[in-house]
């Protein structure tokens, strides 16, 4: 019988199962157009689930050590009950017969999806993480599909699975060579390994890394999003383009930090390189796009470029700015997606020419649209500007001046297409009067959004920092149940470029890492100060 340790680490997962069995159940039982409760079961299933989950607290590995519920997992699995409930709170509002027939196999693939993102934010294992991914993938290829009527979204659906399975077959490959290298699929272990002894392991994690770019959409591996966000229902949509691109870089932090241990800064090049094309090649394929959704998934693409810069600065100060970055994406993506779909059903149209003259017919879902393009195109003082000042100033601390730059001219480059849109909403006239009308589900959808972004906007820096240093910190050894050592670890040449004045601590990664999973990683640069108070 499990104890009452292995029952605090898998307290979400308990329930979220209860939940998808309640789901089933209803499924089952109800008939018609009485089905439309099973999309309230489960909204008010995940709004419970959230509220529990600011009760959890780190506990001891289970499984072996292969599921650890640390304060990363925790405030991942946080974030993806939000961006939950946002989508599924807008979908109530669709009443087409189709969908409402079809309520209960939608709910239940969104939760099974859910499911796979709460295991892969714990696992610590290569094969649990590879098996939380397919749980995770293989219903969002279903639900891409779900419009199965209209033969674009089968088309988008085929194409997702194709490219879905090309990935998961890259990323196992990738995964194989490291347990070859490795002798072992636990992350822990592997990070005692050497590439220089085991050329094996780089040329696995190499492939791996592959894969997980296929699973965040980065650049080449970005074909199938496009057209699965033009083709697919836009409340699907809007989580799609938030929720598992969060999970996939959870996992790249647990291996690509936890699992590569101190030789974590050998990735930075290629991780710079690969935020460097995805950053120019989303910008630069949103320009000309006149749908919203397909401009909006380009621009997806740049701002995974931009939570790469994060990635690649290796460090704790990194890995906390990329949190806050998905935080602050996760609420004015969600927003601007759920504002095309509440166009979309006044006007029949997603093009950015059906936004003409919105600030004249409904002037507060304007005032939205234009808060959600503010804080994506990152201008000063909005939410969005201080997700991307900080995971620049995150790379600069370890001396990726040149990213930066890219970074921000790029970041100029793409105010052009989000103006594009606030544009059309308040200089140009609109195409015929009247109001745009929302549910009052998705009306609400879109104000928590808007809260999120204003609030984000207003959260002290320092206050911020020390929070997000929090989750990645995990209050100690979570193998152990001993606190971490404060006395951040300086590389040589590091500590001759010190000022001598002591500067503040960041938060050290979490993730134990050496014999016996007694000692932590500790990066040579985690002790950067992100921005002063």
């Amino acid at each position: 019988m499990p104890g009452p340790d292995a029952v605090r680490a898998f307290i979400l997962e308990i329930g979220l199962g209860a939940l998808l069995l309640l789901v089933f159940v209803a499924t089952l039982g109800i008939r018609g157009a009485e089905r439309r409760v099973i999309g309230w079961i489960a909204t008010w299933g995940v709004l419970v689930l959230a509220f529990t989950s600011f009760l959890v607290r780190p506990a001891p590995p289970a499984l072996g050590g292969m599921f650890v519920q640390d304060g990363l997992a925790i405030f991942a699995k946080r974030l993806f009950l939000a961006a939950t409930f946002i989508g599924l709170l807008a979908s109530l509002g669709n009443a087409q017969p189709a969908f409402v027939r079809r309520a209960g196999e939608y709910h239940l693939l969104i939760l099974s999806s859910l499911l796979g993102m709460f295991v892969l934010a714990s696992a610590r294992d290569l094969i649990l993480l590879f098996v939380a991914f397919e749980l995770m993938s293989i219903p969002l290829y279903v639900l891409s599909g779900f419009l199965k009527r209209q033969e674009e979204a089968v088309e988008a659906a085929l194409k997702f699975f194709l490219v879905g399975s090309v990935s998961s077959a890259v990323l196992v490959y990738g995964l194989s060579f490291v347990y070859g290298a490795a002798r072992s699929t636990d992350l822990a272990t592997v990070a005692r390994v050497s590439p220089a002894t085991e050329p094996l392991l780089a040329l696995g994690l190499l492939a791996a890394f592959a894969g997980f770019g296929f699973k965040i959409a980065a650049f080449p591996f970005h074909m199938w999003v496009p057209d699965t966000y033009e083709a697919a229902s836009t409340p699907f949509v809007a989580w799609l383009s938030v929720a598992p691109k969060a999970a996939g870089f959870v996992a790249l932090f647990r291996v690509y930090l936890e699992g590569v241990g101190d030789r974590a800064a050998a990735w930075i090049p290629l991780a710079a390189g690969l935020a460097t094309l995805t950053i120019v090649a989303g910008n630069l394929m949103a320009l000309p796009q006149q749908n919203t959704k397909r401009l909006l998934a380009y621009s997806g693409i740049a701002h995974i470029g931009y939570m790469l810069v994060g990635f690649a600065a290796a460090s704790a100060s990194g890995v906390a700015m990329v949190l806050f970055y998905l935080v602050t994406y996760v609420f004015g993506n969600m927003g601007a997606f759920l504002v095309v779909e509440a166009v979309a059903r006044s006007e029949g149209s997603e093009a950015t020419t059906a936004f003409r003259g919105l600030a004249q017919r409904s002037p507060l879902l304007a005032l939205a649209m234009l808060i959600f393009l503010l804080s994506l195109g990152g201008i000063p003082f909005v939410a969005g500007f201080w997700a991307k000042l900080y995971v620049f100033w995150a790379a600069a601390s370890v001396g990726l001046y040149w990213l930066v730059l890219v970074g921000a001219v790029l970041t100029v480059v793409a105010l052009f297409y989000y103006l594009v849109v606030a544009k059309r909403m308040y200089i140009e006239a609109p195409e015929r009067p009247g109001r745009v009308h929302l549910s009052a589900t998705l009306a609400l959808a879109v104000l928590i959004c808007v809260g999120g972004v204003v609030v984000l906007c207003h959260q002290d820096g320092g206050e911020r920092e020390q929070r997000q240093s929090r989750a990645v910190d995990a209050r100690g050894d979570s193998r152990s149940g001993e606190p971490s050592d404060p006395r951040p670890r300086l590389q040589p040449h590091v500590a001759r470029r010190r000022a001598p004045r002591e500067r503040r601590r960041q938060g050290q990664l979490l993730l134990p890492l050496q014999e016996q999973g007694r000692a932590r990683l500790r990066d040579p640069r985690s002790d950067h100060r992100v921005l002063p108070r």
